[in-house]
């Protein structure tokens, strides 16, 4: 497959590279993207995703909130897969620079990525809302209802960008420099319609902007290279584990 082939050169030959992923990169490892609602979020749930994980949603029906968000949001059980294990490769030989991600559940980190800008949180860092006491995702998992500080009773909140709150600043800002900086910028496993993330590509400024992704996206025909397929496919025939 030539793209393949277009790919393993840019990569070879780059020592500069930043990844931006999505959900696609987690649900080669079982994690499930929250917005497809199929028929099991209709039979439990009497609303949307979108509405459950929302700044209103989790102020006026907490209990909701984390009922969802212990069924669906906490996948302790999945494992890196070959994109994680790729990208942390390319990482550990000096090629690649950062991984920004729409992701909330820290695989990247589990395969041994460290340069990672987690754009909207993560579900491994809950804090009290009184005292600010920290509780991992085994806690929450763990909890009775809505889960409260073992400390001070205060209402626990995991660090994670619900709908109608913005992203970090710092955290943004350093995904926007890494982007501008980089000579190769490879985009997995997102449909790039969620923003303010999806913009970020705009701030590529290279001639070596590669998407991957099972369908087309909006980007496609800004694109370098265009490879409709598996992440973890991809990575595999070009980086290996």
């Amino acid at each position: 497959m030539q793209e393949l082939e277009i790919l393993r050169n840019w990569i070879t030959e780059s020592h500069n590279i930043v990844f931006f992923g999505g959900a696609g990169c987690s649900t080669e490892s079982g994690v499930p993207d929250f917005r497809s609602q199929d028929g099991l979020y209709h039979q439990q749930y009497a609303y949307p995703p979108e509405t459950i994980l929302s700044h209103t949603f989790f102020v006026q029906n907490t209990a909701e909130f984390y009922r969802f968000y212990q069924d669906k949001m906490l996948p302790l059980d999945a494992k890196p897969n070959p994109a994680h294990l790729a990208l942390a490769k390319l990482e550990q030989q000096g090629k690649l620079k950062a991984v920004v991600t729409q992701n909330i559940d820290g695989l990247h980190q589990a395969a041994g990525s460290r340069a990672v800008f987690e754009l909207h949180g993560s579900v491994h860092r809950n804090y009290c809302t009184k005292c600010h006491k920290f509780f991992d995702a085994h806690y929450m998992k763990a909890a009775q209802g809505v889960p409260h500080c073992d400390s001070c009773g205060g209402l626990i909140k995991p660090d994670v960008v619900l709908y109608e709150e913005g992203l970090d600043e710092d955290t943004m800002y350093a995904a926007v420099q890494a982007i501008r900086a980089a000579d190769v910028l490879i985009v997995g496993g997102t449909s790039l319609v969620v923003y303010p993330a999806a913009g970020l590509i705009r701030y590529y400024g290279g001639h070596k902007l590669v998407l991957i992704n099972k369908d087309a996206t909006p980007y496609d025909a800004h694109a370098d290279l265009v490879i409709h397929d598996a992440l973890g496919k991809v990575f595999s025939a070009v980086v290996g584990n």
